[in-house]
């Protein structure tokens, strides 16, 4: 395999690979096929054990080094060990990683190849905090991609990790779709709209009616003398541009659509009415000066 991004299937040849070490291995392997055959042949069941013991550990060796089974069974067939052994693709998929060429020295613990299962893919979202409670296993979602515009494809959520980002306040969640003719690639960007269950019924109100101090949210209602009168309240889930009221507001009730406009308006009054000549504070008339030069 020279390239990636290459489809390969299981037990397919990767690679040649020369260790002494291997060599070592082919060679007891031989040796303990050869004492089992001579055991087997004196007729000594305790020979035959130990023999049958000894050839099954020098296989295990050549397991652990990633030998297949066809190729550990050519070697006892034909008693001669090879300069070379074949490796071969653990599992079907795509080569989305190679790191050796020929010639390259081959360290304990290097990863040769990476091959990643195409069929199915991974998108990874971030939610806002505020909304993570909102998010389940097994929770359908719409996911679009810029690559195919006004095609959705469905997801689910398979996993929501356990950290929260202290950064963005946002917590991630994977998400896991079918792909297949392999249209999705990774590192594609998308965009995730989570199917939420129906909400219970609560108070709504604008969100541009709610005052958040960051520690009190307030609204302005109106009274039954038409006063508008500041009220504290306990806000829920925003969606849109509407969010809801847990607690401190009654159904019916009438409330000033922007809070934040009245008390804008007010301090830019105040501000307007200091700057006026002649006027106070207050909007009353300032008193004069005493000018010490008066009848001069």
């Amino acid at each position: 395999m020279d390239f990636t991004g290459a489809p390969v299937r299981a037990g397919q040849p990767l690679m040649e690979v020369y260790s002494p070490m291997l060599v070592a291995a082919q060679e007891e392997l031989i040796l303990a096929r050869r004492l089992l055959d001579q055991a087997a042949a004196g007729g000594s069941e305790r020979a035959s054990g130990t023999a049958a013991d000894l050839l099954e550990s020098a296989r295990r060796r050549l397991r652990y080094w990633d030998i297949s089974a066809a190729e550990i069974a050519r070697i006892e067939r034909s008693a001669t060990p090879r300069r070379t052994l074949t490796l071969t693709a653990p599992a079907s998929g795509v080569v989305v990683e190679k790191n050796v060429v020929q010639g390259t020295r081959i360290m304990p613990g290097m990863d040769l190849y990476k091959i990643a299962d195409l069929g199915t893919v991974w998108v990874e979202g971030e939610v806002f905090e505020k909304d993570l409670s909102l998010v389940k296993l097994g929770q359908h979602a719409d996911v679009t991609f810029e690559a195919y515009p006004g095609e959705r494809f469905e997801g689910l959520v398979r996993y929501v990790y356990p950290v929260l980002n202290a950064e963005s306040r946002t917590g991630r969640v994977r998400l896991e779709l079918a792909n297949p003719g392999l249209r999705l690639k990774p590192g594609m960007y998308a965009s995730v709209a989570l199917h939420l269950p129906s909400p219970r019924e609560s108070v709504v109100v604008p969100r541009t009616a709610v005052l958040q101090t960051g520690e009190r949210a307030i609204l302005f209602v109106r009274g039954a003398d038409g006063v508008l009168t500041p009220r504290e309240v306990v806000v829920g889930l925003a969606s849109g541009s509407e969010i809801a009221i847990i607690s401190g507001l009654e159904a019916g009730e009438v409330v000033a659509s922007s809070a934040a406009f009245l008390i804008d308006a007010e301090a830019n009054l105040g501000v307007g009415m200091q700057g006026m000549d002649g006027m106070g504070a207050s909007g009353e008339p300032a008193p004069a000066a005493a000018d010490p030069h008066a009848g001069h």
